[in-house]
């Protein structure tokens, strides 16, 4: 999947286009991903020790990982991610590293 947690993303399509956001969680199986104050929805809760009064509780839900591009922290675009392998002259093994497409910077 191109996007971790922390990254920070630009959403390209749906109802948020346009919102930047801290990815906050993310569900590789159904390839969804859950981000900082986009995609709010409502929700009613039972009250519980820690909401104790109950009542319709906003949150963040999820949206499709394929909605979201990653923002380069070097030349601040969202951008495409490619992969490459950088063996790590430590102990010489291979790791995969993010490359932004237009600046190439490693992350």
């Amino acid at each position: 999947m191109h996007v971790h947690k922390n990254d920070t993303v630009l959403v390209i399509a749906g109802n948020a286009l346009g919102k930047q956001g801290k990815v906050l969680k993310v569900f590789p199986d159904a390839d969804r991903v859950i981000i900082e104050n986009v995609n709010i929805v409502k929700r009613h809760a039972r009250p519980n020790q820690k909401n104790p009064q109950g009542g319709i509780v906003q949150k963040e839900g999820p949206i499709s990982a394929s909605n979201v591009m990653v923002i380069c922290p070097k030349c601040s675009k969202a951008t495409r991610i490619g992969h490459t392998h950088v063996t790590d002259p430590s102990n010489l093994k291979r790791k995969t590293m993010r490359v932004c497409k237009t600046c190439k910077e490693m992350f």
